[in-house]
């Protein structure tokens, strides 16, 4: 039975004997942060349709203004602290967040519940790029470049199946038990997350003895080292423009799937049952090609011409959708599109990070994955009411975004070549 299982492992992904158990603790973590945070997405989703268009730009602006607080403090805790004390610290306030505002659904007016749900939906949009910038700056910290070519694939299939997990329990429960109680679900689900980190096994690496201890050490560096550290390296840079350029086009889609399921769906449940059925046609695509072709593409293709394929589905999609803009063909694109950036595009951008110093790892990815990453949402979110003002409608807004697509191939392409410079290169330890 052994010899069974590691023969369908071997088939999977390629893994040494030394790296099995972290492989599987990998992928065990990731399913539980995921499952956590789409246990509470579609919550947020019905939130920003049930407000309107109009209101989704300022949530947006919120948002931003959010994330610079929340990086601010996350740098400071880094660098005081090793990765095995910050991170599980991180997920547990972000626990306590989640009683406090079961807490206020529970007891809120109908008048206060309107600005509860906009503070949910700006605390989850904060929430949901940390848990899941933090696990990933913990990977690139424990894998090297080539390790993540070969193992970041597979374990980016354990997110997958707990995003499953998390919009099947809320796609079944919400009508049964009511918004408020799936809070206390994903807390339980990001605790046991945290307790992942403590038994994360070392030792895996072909590493000295004092590139082991420098490993658990405090990351050092001041408050703004981190966003210091992108602006003066090109590398940084291409990527907070792959971010950018990824985020623009992901909100404009987001707002023109807002804007008609507003309209297509009087009934709060059941268009947030619709939103949990379409996260769930995503995690399920996602975890057939992460299985069967994440890790063969970036071994066959490289980071390269392996990212450009999420911004090429796109440039495709859009020019569909200028010429056919209906809620059916959005949806299958959305799906297309979101399924292809969990199971290939993430994966390939976690590798970009492994050629950096500890410090940019947790630092100035958490800085780019998080306020950059949103500074792309403002710039869609306030782009879409703009571009509606001067008369577009679906299909002007999709031809705005072809260009857009096209120049994110280029940069895609770019990156993968420089990625491969820096690899041969040793990364620099950090000072004692």
């Amino acid at each position: 039975m052994r010899g069974l299982l590691a023969s369908w492992q071997r088939r999977i992904v390629d893994v040494r004997p030394e790296e099995v158990r972290a492989l599987w603790f990998a992928f065990l973590f990731n399913f539980i942060v995921l499952a956590s945070y789409y246990v509470i997405r579609p919550i947020r989703d019905d939130i920003g349709a049930a407000g309107g268009v109009e209101n989704l730009s300022w949530m947006f602006s919120a948002t931003l203004a959010g994330m610079l607080i929340a990086n601010a403090l996350f740098s400071a805790i880094v660098a005081r602290m090793s990765r095995r004390k910050f991170i599980p610290l991180s997920y547990r306030f972000f626990i306590l967040n989640l009683a406090a505002f079961y807490l206020l659904m529970r007891t809120a007016s109908s008048t206060q519940a309107i600005w509860v749900g906009r503070g949910f939906y700006v605390w989850v949009s904060v929430f949901n790029l940390f848990v899941v910038t933090v696990f990933w700056a913990f990977m690139t910290d424990i894998f090297n470049s080539d390790q993540g070519k070969r193992l970041f694939g597979f374990i980016s299939v354990g997110g997958t199946l707990g995003g499953i997990l998390g919009g099947t329990l809320t796609a079944s429960l919400v009508q049964k038990i009511g918004t408020a109680n799936l809070l206390i679900l994903s807390a339980i689900l990001l605790e046991a997350g945290a307790w992942c980190v403590r038994f994360f096994p070392t030792g895996f690496r072909r590493e000295d003895a004092k590139e082991r201890k420098d490993a658990e050490r405090p990351i050092g560096g001041n408050l703004w080292s981190g966003i210091s550290h992108v602006f003066s390296s090109p590398y940084l840079l291409g990527i907070c423009a792959f971010m950018l350029l990824h985020a623009i086009t992901a909100t404009l889609v987001y707002f023109q799937q807002a804007d008609i399921t507003a309209h297509e769906f009087h009934d709060r449940a059941a268009r947030t049952a619709f939103f949990a059925q379409l996260d769930l046609s995503v995690n399920i695509l996602t975890v057939l090609v992460q299985i069967f072709l994440t890790g063969r593409l970036l071994k066959w293709l490289g980071v390269g011409l392996t990212l450009a394929m999420l911004p090429l589905i796109s440039l495709v999609g859009f020019a569909a959708l200028a010429i056919m803009p209906v809620l059916s063909l959005l949806a299958f694109f959305q799906v297309l599109r979101r399924a292809m950036n969990y199971a290939v595009s993430r994966p390939a951008r976690e590798v970009l990070f492994t050629v950096l110093r500890r410090e940019d790892k947790y630092k100035a990815k958490s800085f780019m994955d998080t306020f950059v990453y949103r500074t792309g949402d403002q710039i869609g979110a306030w782009s879409y009411p703009a571009l509606r003002w001067l008369g577009l409608g679906l299909t002007g807004i999709s031809w705005v975004a072809v260009p857009l697509a096209a120049a994110w191939c280029v940069l895609s392409l770019w990156l993968g070549r420089r990625k491969a410079v820096l690899a041969r290169q040793p990364i620099p330890r950090p000072s004692a």
